[in-house]
């Protein structure tokens, strides 16, 4: 972890929901690798990423990144992944969200990681439904903010209000979870959980199309059961589920030379064949 300075974010909109309160330490940044980290996020923003005007199919989705709700990967798990939906028609929104507070110090950081990850047997923090209000509140306030600021300038936008749907990486895929589940109005019109936990979770009567991928190799959520697929499916609700044989924890819009990199067409073929890129649907 190297610090950086706090990149410029000309196009990111504060999104309305207050400060975090008992504000020890104010945002900073880090360089891991080969992507930058935010932490310390006291105020939510939302940076778009709007796909040229000739290839705008009306689509559009917020993007959460990971990072244990202490940090979250801007560049592997947010921008460059809005720069790919984008190149693909669908307006892009990275959600930076607000964090538990971690030490201002680089050193006394890092140990609070390797203590979180060591208390947790190397499993991050995974609340079930019912906690999830009170444990993600700020999270889950900022996600249904995003959504409303997105429906008030959607005409703006070029996007089609119906459309807007969400994916997550890790603990952002957790807070995608949230937002379907107990996100009350934000009402998303599909998901997608990135190597997120799956957890078995009572599904909703409306519950959205679900797009789930994760690795065999994955140390935190691999070796658990797919409660969440299941319940989908037995719900008849819409799931589609990638488990890639390699690709460890993390892997985003990283270049590896496993199968896991194909998610991402993986993803797009699936709006496609969900008709949320069909421009004719606006």
């Amino acid at each position: 972890m190297t610090p950086i300075a706090i990149p410029d974010q000309p196009d990111a909109i504060v999104i309305g929901t207050p400060e975090l309160p008992d504000i020890q330490a104010r945002e900073s940044w880090h360089s891991q690798y080969g992507s930058r980290f935010a932490r310390n996020v006291t105020l939510a923003t939302l940076t778009p990423f709007l796909p040229d005007p000739d290839k705008a199919s009306g689509a559009a989705i917020v993007v959460a990144p990971g990072g244990g709700f202490r940090t979250l990967s801007m560049d592997n798990e947010g921008w460059d992944v809005a720069r790919a939906l984008a190149d693909q028609g669908i307006a892009a929104f990275v959600l930076k969200y607000r964090l538990n507070q971690t030490p201002a110090d680089m050193a006394a950081f890092k140990r609070s990681m390797q203590e979180m990850f060591s208390n947790t047997g190397r499993r991050p923090p995974r609340p079930e439904p019912a906690q999830m209000k009170v444990q993600l509140a700020p999270q889950i306030e900022d996600s249904r903010a995003a959504f409303a600021l997105i429906r008030s300038r959607a005409a703006e936008w070029n996007i089609d209000p119906d459309r807007i749907g969400m994916i997550g990486f890790s603990a952002g895929a957790m807070l995608t979870m949230a937002t379907e589940l107990v996100g009350e109005d934000a009402d998303p019109a599909f998901i997608a959980n990135i190597y997120g936990p799956l957890s078995a979770v009572e599904v909703p009567a409306n519950a959205p199309p679900l797009f789930v991928a994760l690795a065999a190799d994955d140390p935190f959520f691999a070796n658990s059961k797919f409660g969440l697929i299941e319940n989908w499916h037995a719900a008849k609700k819409p799931v589609e589920f990638h488990f890639y044989e390699q690709g460890g924890h993390g892997f985003g819009m990283y270049p590896k030379e496993t199968t896991s990199t194909g998610w991402f067409s993986a993803f797009v073929s699936w709006l496609t064949m969900h008709g949320m890129l069909d421009k004719n649907r606006n």
